[in-house]
């Protein structure tokens, strides 16, 4: 269900008054919860299932992680054991239940459906891991847990096939006569093997609330309901922004206050991102389309500016949905994150990652950086660390070796630079305007990797551009009007004559100007690009 179809319009239209209808019952919460799992299910109600799993797991491995000491215990593992003396009835009643699923499933292992196995060996783990953490007191083994199943998730819906065709090719290149099944051929019931929409979304949400709990980031969640809704709400379910516990959780707590405030700023953030989406993104696509579906056939000023072009439909795309989603989330009375703070008006590699998809480039820094060290440790562990978190970024975004090469560009893109941006001399002698084009022109290189459906059809597009023709691009004057429009806008924003901007006539005219245009000229509907992460 997108959020530029009338499906979704007659969903508001239910959804919104009801919500506001429940403020003074205990019924909002279930309300809420109840639309976002509709809103995902409408499009494959059987992937419900992964959300409804992830969240149930996580919620009560935190509760579990809860009855655990924070400094550690000694246990007698042998009394527990074999004599089943717990000190914690919650603890004692999650280890017997544990050895019961896992006997369970070992049953189920051995008499049910070949399909079904390889998904039970992988619970019959999480089960084991889960009897030991009960046993040991232990809230190491509970994280553990988070962390295998989600990342479990991801890597069999999102990395099975590329994983399995990539070492099947290693095994040929050997000469060996091993050969992993395709992971379409274990799915239970007959089940079709598609990436879930949102999975890397909902996954990295439901772990970070758990990472969270551990580090004593946040408090435990005891409403499930209220916790469920965190995890499924439907505005930033899809794609993003991936909210924080710390965030969004609190917000749940209570009804919002109504305010008329909410309502025009709920309805101007959702009318910018539907201008961004159906008149911007989409209208780009036709031209980048045309020219990355068939590079051999375009001389270099085609490719240079489809590359260009890419670099806005991307950004319209995506910062489109997180305006509109930050807009349903405001008329609903929440706050959803900042995600996009003009990413191409960065004077550097490191400012554009504090300005590009933030939610997820602050998700990689405080789980993944930092855990690894960060800046600590010297330049050698320093670099590192930064090398393995973009190397994570690109392959989070897809299967592919074109991403993980795009996220490896965008390593030694921030590695090179670092010192040099933090100089004197490029702070205070290299010109702002010089700095951003540069910025802007390495970022539109690395596209190149994330655009191109192949790595042969990337090198062919980077070969063509500094060896074929310079013949007629033949681009649409009016693509390239509307984004040096944007653009202006943009820098016109972030320098002195911002007043300007925040006028009552500018902010009129404008709205008045994208309704005008969406009724007039917009080019349709079409998914999002950040589905397919």
């Amino acid at each position: 269900m997108l959020f530029h179809t009338w499906p979704f319009l007659v969903f508001m239209l239910v959804v919104l008054p009801v919500f506001y209808a429940l403020r003074n019952t205990r019924f909002w919460i279930p309300w809420l919860m109840a639309a976002s799992y509709f809103f995902y299910g409408w499009w494959n109600p059987y992937y419900l299932l992964l959300v409804f799993y992830a969240t149930v797991l996580d919620y009560f491995l935190v509760a579990l992680m809860d009855h655990c000491p924070r400094e550690g215990q000694k246990v007698d593992v042998a009394a527990r054991l074999f004599r089943l003396r717990f000190d914690d009835w919650v603890l004692k009643t999650a280890f017997l239940a544990s050895v019961a699923v896992a006997v369970a499933i070992t049953v189920a292992a051995l008499f049910g459906p070949r399909t079904l196995r390889p998904a039970l060996a992988l619970l019959s783990v999480i089960v084991l891991l889960m009897a030991s953490g009960a046993l040991l007191s232990n809230r190491r083994i509970w994280l553990l847990i988070s962390l295998v199943n989600n990342l479990a998730l991801l890597l069999f819906f999102k990395y099975g096939h590329f994983a399995v065709e990539n070492l099947n090719a290693l095994f040929a290149w050997f000469h060996w006569t091993l050969t992993l099944p395709e992971p379409s051929t274990l799915m239970p019931f007959g089940f079709s093997y598609v990436l879930p929409v949102g999975i890397s979304f909902f996954t990295f949400q439901s772990l970070s609330y758990t990472i969270d709990f551990y580090f004593g980031n946040v408090e435990r969640e005891r409403n499930f309901l209220r916790f469920a809704t965190f995890v499924c709400f439907f505005p930033q379910l899809m794609a993003g922004p991936i909210e924080r516990a710390k965030h969004l959780l609190p917000q749940f707590r209570q009804f919002p206050p109504i305010r008329l405030q909410n309502f025009t700023d709920g309805l101007s953030l959702f009318l910018v991102g539907l201008f961004k989406k159906l008149a911007l993104a989409n209208y780009l696509a036709f031209y980048v389309e045309r020219v990355y579906d068939n590079p051999k056939a375009f001389g270099a000023p085609a490719l240079i500016l489809a590359t260009f072009a890419f670099a806005w439909q991307i950004f319209f795309d995506f910062s489109g949905y997180t305006d509109m989603a930050r807009g349903i989330a405001r008329l609903l009375g929440f706050n959803l994150i900042l995600n996009f703070n003009n990413p191409y008006l960065a004077t550097g590699l490191g400012e554009f990652w504090t300005r590009w998809h933030i939610s997820l480039s602050s998700w990689f820094r405080d789980y993944v950086y930092i855990p690894l060290g960060g800046n600590r440790g010297g330049v050698f562990n320093t670099y590192r660390n930064l090398f393995v978190t973009f190397l994570l970024s690109g392959i989070w975004h897809g299967a592919a070796w074109t991403f993980l090469i795009w996220g490896a560009l965008h390593a030694f893109g921030v590695m090179t630079t670092r010192e040099l941006e933090r100089s004197a001399f490029y702070r205070d002698r290299v010109p702002r305007l010089v700095k951003q084009i540069g910025v802007f022109v390495f970022v539109c290189f690395a596209w190149i990797f994330f655009r191109a459906e192949s790595l042969g059809d990337a090198g062919l597009i980077i070969r063509r551009i500094f060896t074929a023709a310079w013949s007629d691009p033949q681009i649409p004057a009016l693509m390239l009007e509307l984004v040096g429009i944007i653009w202006l806008y943009q820098f016109i924003y972030e320098s002195k004559h911002r007043e300007f901007l925040q006028t009552s006539f500018v902010r009129i005219g404008a709205a008045v100007f994208m309704v005008i245009y969406l009724f007039l000229f917009s080019s349709g509907g079409g998914s999002f690009i950040y589905f397919q992460f």
